[in-house]
C-alpha cells in the first residue's frame, strides 16, 4: 500500500504540472473573449473540466500526502453553504431520498487556513457516506462550532490543547461494527455495496489525509443500529479575511481606556486575550495564575477581571475569586473557560462574579460581556 501510495503520487503530480498549463492557457483565452463571442461557452467548459480533473488530482496527492496547501484564511461556515449549493450535493440528495440533512452552523465562526477544495471534497466524502448508511428514512446533521480544549483530549485522535473549529457530520444509520472501527480510513477499505452510488474506497482515505494536511484531529464514535459521528477538529486562526476586517470598526461595545487583567494559564490564551481587548480600546494587564493575580491587585487598579476558570496547577477560578473578594469585596470579574458552565462557574456567580463566556475568545461576545458588567450595579 505504501509502494501503491508512492506510485499514485508521483503520477498524479507528473499530471498536475501539465494539467497546470491547460489550466493557465484555458483561462487566459477565456479572459480575452468577450462576452458575445461564440468560443466563450467553449473555453469555459474546458476551464471548467481542467479545474475538476485538477480537483480529482489532488486527491490522489491528499492520499499520498503531498501538495495540499491550507495557507489561505476561509470560514468553514462559508465552505459547508459552498456545498450545500453545489450540484454535487442537489446529487447526493436526489440519489438518497430518504436522509433528511440538518445544518446547525454556528454563528460567527473563527477563520481556519485551509484548502476549500479539499474542504468540500471532505465534506461531500462525509455526507455520502452518512447518507448511504442509512436505510429507509433518517437524519444526516451536519454541524460547526468554534470549541476551545484546555487539556489535550483522548478518543479516536488524540486532540491536544488549543482552539479549534469543529465540523461534525453525524447520522442515524447502520452504524459501523467495533471490529471495522480501525479500518476505515485505510485506502481502498469500503463496506459499500458496489452499484449504490459506491465509491472506490479512498474517500475516508482522504478525509483523513486532509485533517492532517491541515493540522487537525478526527474523532469517531459509532453504535450499530444507532448511526455514527464524525468529528474534524481544525486549529483556527486569528487571522481575518477582507470582508471580516472591513466589518469589525465601531462596535457599540469598544472600552474607553478602562483597566482590565487577564487571568489566564495559557501564555497563548492570555496573549489572544490581551491583543483582543487592547484592539477594543482596554488597558491590559495579564497574570498566569490566581495567586499572581492576588498579589498584583494588592498593589494595581483593574476595573474588570477576565477570570479563567479551569487553571492548573494552583488555584482555579472559584478559589481566586474568594481570594480576591477577601481584599476587594466589590471587584467586578467575567468568568471564561473551554468548559461547559459548571457549578463551581454558578458559585462564583453567586459570590459576586458577572457573566460566563464560553472560550476560545470572541471579540464581540467578551467585549459585550464586559461593558455589560462595568456597568451593572
Amino acid at each position: 500500500m505504501e509502494s501503491l501510495g508512492q506510485i499514485a503520487g508521483g503520477v498524479a503530480h507528473d499530471l498536475n504540472n501539465v494539467l497546470g498549463v491547460s489550466m493557465a492557457y484555458a483561462e487566459l483565452i477565456y479572459e480575452q473573449l468577450s462576452e458575445e463571442s461564440p468560443l466563450r461557452k467553449s473555453a469555459e467548459s474546458i476551464l471548467s473540466s481542467t479545474q475538476k480533473a485538477a480537483a480529482l488530482i489532488e486527491d490522489f496527492l491528499t492520499m499520498a500526502r503531498r501538495g495540499v496547501m491550507v495557507s489561505a484564511v476561509t470560514n468553514l461556515n462559508h465552505n459547508v453553504t459552498g456545498f450545500l449549493h453545489s450540484p454535487v450535493f442537489a446529487n447526493i440528495k436526489a440519489m438518497n431520498p430518504g436522509a433528511t440533512i440538518s445544518v446547525e452552523l454556528a454563528e460567527e465562526i473563527m477563520n481556519i487556513k485551509g484548502s476549500p477544495i479539499h474542504l468540500e471534497k471532505t465534506l461531500t466524502n462525509l455526507v455520502s457516506n452518512a447518507v448511504e448508511a442509512i436505510s429507509g428514512a433518517g437524519t444526516v446533521t451536519i454541524r460547526t462550532e468554534n470549541r476551545y480544549i484546555d487539556r489535550p483530549v483522548a478518543g479516536y485522535d488524540a486532540v491536544h490543547e488549543g482552539e479549534y473549529v469543529v465540523l461534525t457530520v453525524s447520522d442515524t444509520g447502520a452504524g459501523i461494527p467495533p471490529d471495522h472501527l480501525g479500518k476505515i480510513f485505510e485506502p481502498f477499505y469500503t463496506r459499500k455495496t458496489m452499484g449504490k452510488n459506491s465509491g472506490t474506497g479512498l474517500g475516508l482515505a482522504i478525509v483523513w489525509g486532509t485533517v492532517k494536511d491541515h493540522h487537525g484531529y478526527i474523532d469517531v464514535t459509532s453504535e450499530v443500529g444507532k448511526g455514527s459521528i464524525f468529528t474534524l477538529y481544525f486549529p483556527a486562526t486569528r487571522e481575518e479575511t477582507a470582508h471580516d476586517a472591513a466589518s469589525v470598526r465601531g462596535e457599540e461595545y469598544a472600552g474607553q481606556g478602562e483597566a482590565v487583567l487577564v487571568i489566564d494559564d495559557s501564555a497563548d490564551q492570555r496573549q489572544v486575550a490581551t491583543a483582543l481587548l487592547t484592539r477594543l480600546g482596554y488597558r491590559v494587564s495579564s497574570v498566569s495564575s490566581g495567586e499572581e493575580a492576588i498579589e498584583y491587585l494588592k498593589v494595581n487598579k483593574a476595573d474588570v477581571l477576565v477570570l479563567d476558570m479551569i487553571m492548573d496547577p494552583g488555584m482555579d477560578g472559584l478559589d481566586t475569586y474568594r481570594g480576591i473578594i477577601k481584599h476587594f469585596p466589590h471587584q467586578r470579574a467575567i468568568i471564561v473557560s473551554g468548559f461547559a458552565e459548571t457549578e463551581r462557574v454558578q458559585e462564583t456567580q453567586r459570590l459576586g462574579a458577572g457573566a460566563f463566556v464560553k472560550k476560545p475568545y470572541m471579540k464581540d461576545k467578551i467585549g459585550v460581556a464586559i461593558r455589560a458588567e462595568l456597568k451593572r450595579k
